[in-house]
């Protein structure tokens, strides 16, 4: 009986103890890992032998994670998951230039990384997708065609990030309806790790620029959530 070939996931750190143990727990959760220390042999990586994820820290001895990130990004949606000493740079690493996927802040807890490569994986192979939802929803003057994955302002076509069209698209199908922070991460992130939330502030912000012109906004319930309304009705 022929068997699936694991996923490969390559692990981008210059901590050897870290790098050893986040591929351990890879290995151990069924894929296949490669480990390197160095931003160039990662992207040499990328290109020759194209891994289904990338786990890439944010400090390299020789290119840093941000333009690692920028230049996979050049060559396609790979997922990328990125690992960072401070907490402060959770606003480059999912900014508007670099579009990780998702972001862990060190020490994190390597069972949830491995959480949230599977999340990240079940999502870009389409999986987590559920059957049934409406192709085209439409709010106002937005309209978003899921199938395509293409986001517009009347005619006008906006420019999303993998992570900011799907949290588009779910407080789109939910509009006026509050929906908490761990309700984002679970329908958009898939997963259920509650501890940060940080990501999704980081990216409805980005989101709630890019839709300035809509005649909608997403409004912050203080303590609750978000929701996506008309500006006048807010």
């Amino acid at each position: 009986m022929a068997t699936t070939k694991p996923q490969t996931v390559l692990v981008v750190e210059d901590e050897a103890s870290i790098a050893s143990f986040v591929a351990a727990y890879l290995k151990n959760a069924g894929y296949d890992v490669r480990t390197t220390a160095s931003g160039n042999e990662a992207l040499r990586i990328v290109g020759a032998e194209k891994p289904a994820l990338v786990v890439l820290d944010l400090m390299l001895p020789d290119v840093d994670g941000v333009e690692v990130c920028k230049r996979i990004r050049q060559q396609g949606e790979l997922p990328v998951l990125m690992l960072t000493a401070r907490d402060e740079d959770v606003d480059k690493i999912i900014g508007l230039e670099v579009g990780a996927d998702d972001y862990m802040t060190k020490p994190f807890n390597p069972r949830e990384l491995v959480a949230r490569v599977k999340a990240i994986l079940r999502r870009a192979d389409g999986s987590s997708k559920p059957a049934g939802d409406a192709a085209v929803i439409r709010v106002g003057a937005l309209s978003i065609d899921k199938q395509r994955r293409e986001a517009k302002v009347g005619d006008t076509e906006i420019t999303l990030r993998t992570k900011e069209f799907d949290l588009l698209a779910t407080l789109a199908e939910n509009a006026g309806i509050v929906l908490t922070r761990e309700q984002l991460l679970d329908r958009v992130w898939g997963y259920n790790f509650y501890g940060e939330t940080r990501t999704v502030d980081v990216h409805v912000q980005h989101v709630r620029a890019k839709i300035a012109d809509s005649g909608l906004t997403i409004v912050t319930v203080r303590g609750v959530g978000y929701k996506l309304v008309d500006r006048d009705e807010r």
